[in-house]
């Protein structure tokens, strides 16, 4: 088994070509096979009959004479039988080797027929034909002296073949390491890559399939650190965010153990360990809501139902929150129907409509504008809070992330609520965006279509 790339393509080269050149070597003879062999046998021929006519048309002495001094002797082999077997010998090389003339043969030319010498199938080697002359009936064979001029187009062909593959095959073994140099890059990054190194650059120039797959394989590398960041950052915060009430809720717990604390302080104590247990819950409780919406395992359910309604239901329902600190709505909300996930809808009024009592004075006032449209439904959610950093803009929607670590205990939170809003939102094919100034409050702005399609 090969296991070098290298060695893969380049045998895989040779084989290709050798194999493709030599099928069509032999098939282009076998088509052309009757062309080949009519064009050899033109010029033998016409030679031949060229003397048979000299010697029909003039005296014996005077055809020897002229024959013995023809041009054409310097590439043709004349010999001619009289009928006792003498013969005369024209032109040629002295000791050239030349085909035996059978007394067959020699029988069958002086009755008159024409004898072909044919070993290889395309070129002849002696054409006998008889010759009349004024003593009587003669055998005239002719045989070319040097290679016919089909054998040597065809060992020309093949030395050209041979050559061509020879040096094409020098040039695949250069290119080769070009064309496997980007794969191995490759393999050796996937090395890095499941090693846990992602900061992978493969400089591949290429434009081909090679370019793309490289550049692919880059953005690949960059998707994986991301994920590898965000995979870091979601340990580390969950870590801290868990590791706070732990402590609490330890400390608070070795402080029972004294058994000469008051009563009031004992409650005290088992309040805030109460209180720390049920935002480890909830942030937990979070943290799994947030996986399913993410991993989509969990269907939407879609209804229809009364959008303006819902909403007043979420006020209602935290009207203890409001109430009490002096907060009031304004509410203008057009009457009109969604077809969506109620729960999951619910859950996004909910944690929009918390935050903005959160962060609202007392006293404070809320807006909640809702209008339909063409497009969709548009909900506002505008509160006279504290106000959003631009810089914490852009980061609003992360898990875990609070606008202001400052007021993180006042305001409790675990920093979840806007992220399961922006993916409920996401679910619904719907957009999120905020507006918002420092000190002057914020305000939430949801789009969402009327009939969210089912997938």
């Amino acid at each position: 088994m090969i296991k070098s790339l290298y060695t893969r393509v380049v045998l895989t080269f040779l084989v290709s070509v050798i194999g493709g050149t030599v099928i069509s070597f032999y098939l282009a003879i076998w088509i052309y096979r009757d062309q080949l062999n009519e064009n050899l046998q033109v010029s033998l021929l016409r030679f031949a009959q060229d003397i048979v006519r000299i010697y029909e048309s003039f005296p014996l002495n005077e055809a020897d004479k002229f024959v013995s001094g023809m041009k054409q002797l310097e590439t043709y082999h004349v010999r001619i039988y009289d009928e006792n077997g003498g013969v005369q010998s024209y032109g040629g090389p002295d000791g050239m080797k030349l085909e035996t003339v059978t007394a067959e043969q020699l029988k069958q030319v002086l009755a008159g027929s024409i004898v072909q010498v044919n070993p290889t199938g395309i070129s002849i080697s002696l054409l006998g034909l008889q010759l009349m002359t004024d003593t009587g009936k003669k055998a005239l064979f002719v045989e070319p002296v040097g290679p016919p001029s089909g054998t040597f187009v065809i060992k020309w062909l093949l030395n050209f073949a041979v050559y061509s593959l020879v040096t094409g095959s020098l040039f695949i073994l250069v290119a080769a390491v070009f064309l496997v140099r980007p794969i191995k890059k490759l393999t050796a990054a996937t090395r890095r890559i499941a090693a846990g190194d992602f900061n992978v650059k493969l400089n591949i120039k290429q434009n081909g399939e090679l370019g793309t797959l490289a550049r692919s394989f880059e953005e690949m590398t960059q998707d994986l650190q991301q994920l590898e960041q965000l995979r870091r950052d979601f340990v580390s915060n969950v870590s801290h965010e868990v590791q706070s009430p732990l402590t609490s809720i330890s400390g608070y717990a070795r402080a029972l153990k004294q058994m000469d604390i008051p009563e009031s302080e004992r409650n005290r104590y088992l309040d805030i360990i109460i209180g720390e247990a049920e935002r480890m819950s909830k942030m937990s409780d979070s943290l799994l809501k947030l996986s399913l919406l993410e991993s989509q395992s969990r269907q939407l359910q879609f209804t229809t139902f009364s959008l303006d309604e819902q909403i007043r239901r979420v006020i209602l329902a935290l009207q203890p929150q409001w109430s009490s600190r002096g907060i009031t709505f304004e509410l203008d909300l057009e009457a009109g129907t969604l077809t969506g996930d109620a729960d999951q809808l619910n859950q996004v009024w909910m944690n929009l409509l918390g935050n903005s009592i959160k962060f609202s004075g007392d006293g404070g006032v809320i807006s909640v504008h809702a209008w339909q449209d063409y497009k969709g439904v548009t909900v506002r959610v505008s509160d006279t809070g504290i106000g959003i950093s631009p810089e914490d803009q852009k980061r609003i929607f992360e898990r875990f992330f609070k606008a202001d670590r400052s007021h993180s205990r006042k305001y409790n939170g675990s920093g979840m609520g806007l992220a399961i809003v922006k993916q409920i939102i996401l679910l619904h094919q719907g957009d999120i965006r905020v507006e918002s100034e420092l000190g002057a409050g914020t305000s939430f702005i949801v789009t969402l279509p009327l009939n969210t399609p089912a997938n």
